[in-house]
């Protein structure tokens, strides 16, 4: 098979052109064109099939494209996707050791096939501001029921009802006490807060009744109080044989918080003692002092007064535990003949007349109640 000769191109096409002058006519005698009149199309290479011809540069005696300028590239985003985050988040990094099963923890997604667990409901706790309620036992003594040991007594003893139910247990919370009873008798709503001052005398027992049927500080108040007072209670007591200050009160919360030795409220005595004495055997007394058993807390004790083997010694202490006072003095060798309260905190005994009564201004008594220090409550003993 013969090929066509090739042009200058390279390519297979027509044959080169001639600058020969000879060849001026076609074979078929007409007449050939002339050089300056060539076609446009002259440098163009042949169409194909009847296609159009598409127009080459001429670089070099060569045909080739006309090169295209690139255009530039778009910036690739080198951040990784969403499924790569969290791809990353469960498997470690190339080169890095797994910490256990899952080193990390996606945010708010509970493990697979478990559900997350529920925290467990708190139970609403009932409020002792007043506001929400308080407990009945404390009710009861603000209203001068009782004191709140003595409530919590009767509530045990089921004497406390309801609206016509039994009230079984003193922390029963309550915002009144509209429809409260003790003994079948309804209770009023609490009165104001009352302090008097009763300078109570020797051979009275401080309680409401005796069962050997000996005289109260009730059978000398009866004449004391003015009328119209309410139901009053003893701060504290005083044995049979102590004379001196009393206070009473209608507030049973006020009466325990007086009686506490944690709200550490001084009370002060006079007792006049037969035997020997010196007064630094008295100091030893503020160290405190153990006997039989039972430890008293510090003392602080200071000698008035002697005549021979008789002196007035005044004694000031904050626990005032039972008959405190003479089982001291007694374990130091003295003898008392008599013992006076004369301070109860910042209530003095001052002239008032043995067996009267006054009551105490309410200036007084809510400054006094706003110094009070409030007991830390004891904590529950594990089983």
């Amino acid at each position: 098979m013969t090929l066509p000769p090739k042009g200058r191109s390279g390519r297979p096409g027509r044959p080169a052109a001639s600058n020969k002058a000879a060849s001026t006519r076609r074979p078929d005698g007409k007449p050939a064109p002339r050089p300056d009149r060539a076609a446009p199309n002259k440098d163009r290479a042949a169409p194909r099939d009847g296609a159009k011809s598409k127009p080459v540069a001429k670089i070099e005696g060569k045909l080739s494209p006309k090169p295209v300028p690139a255009k530039p590239a778009a910036p690739r985003d080198e951040r990784p996707s969403g499924m790569a985050q969290a791809r990353s988040l469960t498997q470690p990094r190339v080169g890095e050791r797994p910490k256990g099963d899952r080193p990390f923890k996606i945010a708010n997604r509970a493990p697979v096939g478990k559900p997350a667990p529920r925290p467990a409901p708190v139970p609403a706790q009932p409020r002792e501001d007043g506001r929400e309620g308080e407990r009945i036992a404390k009710l009861l003594a603000r209203a001068g029921v009782a004191s709140r040991r003595e409530v919590e007594r009767l509530i045990t003893e089921g004497r406390v009802r309801l609206n016509d139910e039994l009230v079984t247990t003193p922390a029963t919370i309550l915002k009144n006490l509209k429809g409260v009873s003790v003994d079948g008798k309804l209770i009023a709503a609490a009165a104001p807060t009352r302090v008097f001052r009763f300078h109570k005398p020797a051979g009275l027992i401080t309680a409401e009744r005796d069962p050997a049927g000996r005289p109260t500080i009730y059978n000398a108040l009866r004449n004391a109080l003015p009328p119209g007072t309410p139901r009053v209670m003893p701060v504290g007591r005083l044995d049979l044989s102590t004379e001196g200050l009393l206070l009473l009160t209608n507030d049973g919360e006020l009466k325990r918080a007086l009686e506490l030795p944690a709200t550490g409220i001084p009370r002060t005595y006079r007792a006049r003692t037969f035997g020997d004495i010196s007064q630094d055997r008295l100091e030893e007394l503020i160290e405190g002092i153990e006997i039989d058993g039972v430890r008293y807390g510090q003392i602080d004790a200071n000698m008035e007064r002697r005549t021979g083997r008789n002196q007035w010694i005044e004694l000031t202490l904050t626990e005032g535990k039972n008959r405190e006072v003479r089982r001291v003095l007694e374990h130091l060798g003295l003898q008392v003949s008599r013992l006076l309260r004369t301070a109860y905190g910042p209530f003095e005994l001052a002239d008032l007349p043995r067996g009267g009564a006054e009551e105490v201004p309410q200036v007084l008594v809510e400054r006094f109640r706003k110094t009070l220090k409030t007991a830390p409550a004891k904590p529950k003993p594990e089983n």
